[in-house]
């Protein structure tokens, strides 16, 4: 039977008295952009000697922009009424007790080789990607739509991009491979409606951290229609269907609205360099991240690996249909490709397209949408990720993460298809690979997936494994912007979890 992992109860991780003293010093690390005086110490009580540290030699990150539903995914409720369950059923798994949503065939073949954790729960119900990705709550809240506010906290990928830039020192020079790279295309970009969000950035670290992001060049094959207000989208929809001639390539500046690839960079280097001399005297405002990005680029493209990793023509048929032929599944293969060259950190989302409050966000056409697009996406490409790492025996040092900023409310909306407000006090995030344990169940919620009845952990616990297993102690300091020491993120590692 399944084996549901308990231990010591906590109480809801709301703002502890040591959250508001952090929250109020990120919120005067001032305006000017830059990096971090550098990695200083580790706090007492370091976690290295728990099971799995640096087992994962890299991670790729699958994040779910607009949060899915629990009970429609990992925690089923088939004895709840139905307007708790829904429409859909369950069906049984690979691990025997542990039942997923029936739209889920695929993943349930492969949830042997995975941590389910059914009990994550904060305080936050909005789309606070900053929180999940951070370990850090942002306030005050308009701060989620101000991305280059400088008191965020960096992303997850950006703080291992730069302590493992610390660790190699100025004599070890750009990597061969990003060490933080991001797909499909820069977050928060290819949708009208709304503002940005925060989250994916470089924070207090300064722009030069920001992930490295792609571009996606190729053709949809299948129309959608969204509304927004009194916004209408209609066109083709890249997360339900993508051209086989589809591909990813890579920005000259990595980040919104970079148009230049990597061979138009080639041809132009000589030009580059002899603009080097007078573009340092112009913008002197562009500061050591101009350098930084500058060397990188110059590094990849002396690459033939890397470029390599961007054509997914080397891979056979079968491979790419595994993961399936959707902008999430083509990118998630990429992201395979990229890790094995040499890459640290690869975060994929799935993002808002065409519209804002589209992606997870299913306040309305929960169930068509669920049905036709998103759980035949995730099912698709998650399971191929894990059987494709699991058959080239990478499994082991690759880490996979899936998770997003909440969860959905239990109670079904009486509106048009259906509909699941955003709900933060029970969801479920699941992990795999690179030191997780395998067919694994951490926490448990109530009947109707409402709240924890057994090991609530925090999306800052979750951020504190992460960086355990790649390495990173989660106690390590770093310094502001002041030069003032703060450790990664204020959290326990997740014992449970480790294999």
């Amino acid at each position: 039977m399944i084996r549901v992992l308990g231990g010591r109860k906590q109480l809801c991780d709301g703002l502890t008295r040591r959250d508001l003293l952090q929250v109020g010093s990120l919120g005067m690390l001032g305006a000017a952009l830059g990096g971090s005086g550098g990695v200083l110490a580790r706090e007492a009580g370091s976690t290295s000697s728990l099971p799995g540290f640096g087992q994962a030699k890299s991670c790729i990150m699958l994040f779910m922009y607009g949060s899915p539903s629990q009970i429609e995914t990992f925690d089923p409720k088939p004895d709840a009424p139905v307007a708790i369950r829904g429409e859909f059923g369950h069906i049984p798994s690979s691990v025997p007790g542990l039942d997923v949503c029936e739209r889920l065939p695929h993943l349930a073949q492969v949830m042997d080789k995975v941590t389910v954790l059914r009990s994550v729960s904060h305080l936050y119900p909005v789309h606070g990607v900053a929180y999940a990705t951070t370990g850090n709550p942002v306030i005050p809240l308009a701060m989620e739509l101000n991305p280059r506010d400088p008191a965020h906290w960096p992303y997850i990928g950006s703080v291992v991009d730069f302590v493992d830039g610390q660790r190699a020192g100025s004599s070890g020079g750009p990597p061969a491979v990003p060490r933080n790279m991001a797909l499909p295309f820069a977050f928060s970009s290819q949708r009208i409606g709304e503002v940005a969000r925060a989250g994916p950035y470089g924070g207090f670290l300064g722009q030069a951290y920001d992930p490295i992001y792609t571009e996606f060049v190729g053709k949809g094959t299948t129309k959608a229609s969204k509304t927004l207000a009194k916004l209408t989208w209609d066109d083709f929809e890249l997360y339900r269907g993508v051209t086989p001639e589809s591909r990813f390539q890579l920005g000259a500046s990595g980040g919104p609205g970079a148009t230049v690839t990597v061979d138009q960079l080639d041809r132009r280097r000589s030009l580059l360099q002899q603009l080097e001399e007078a573009h340092r005297k112009i913008d002197s405002s562009g500061g050591p991240g101009v350098d930084r990005n500058r060397a990188m680029a110059y590094q990849l493209l002396q690459s033939a690996k890397f470029r390599q990793a961007f054509d997914l023509d080397l891979e056979t048929f079968d491979t790419r249909a595994l993961y399936g032929m959707t902008l999430f599944g083509q990118a998630t293969l990429t992201a395979r490709r990229l890790v094995e060259v040499g890459g640290r950190f690869v975060t994929v989302f799935w993002d808002e397209y065409g519209l804002a409050g589209t992606g997870w966000d299913t306040h309305w056409d929960h169930f068509p949408r669920m049905k036709d697009e998103l759980l035949p996406g995730i099912d698709r490409t998650l399971s191929g990720l894990l059987l494709d790492l699991d058959r080239r025996g990478t499994l082991d040092e690759t880490l996979v993460v899936l998770l997003s900023e909440h969860g959905r409310t239990p109670q079904i909306g009486n509106v048009q298809g259906g509909g699941r407000d955003h709900w933060s006090r029970c969801y479920s995030v699941v992990m795999a690979g690179g030191g997780v344990g395998r067919g694994r169940v951490v926490g448990k919620s109530d009947k109707i997936g409402s709240d924890p009845l057994e090991r609530r952990v925090s999306p800052k616990d979750i951020l504190a494994t992460i960086y355990h297993l790649l390495g990173i102690d989660p106690a390590t300091m770093i310094a502001d912007r002041l030069g003032r020491p703060i450790p990664l993120v204020h959290a326990d590692v997740i014992p449970e979890v480790l294999a």
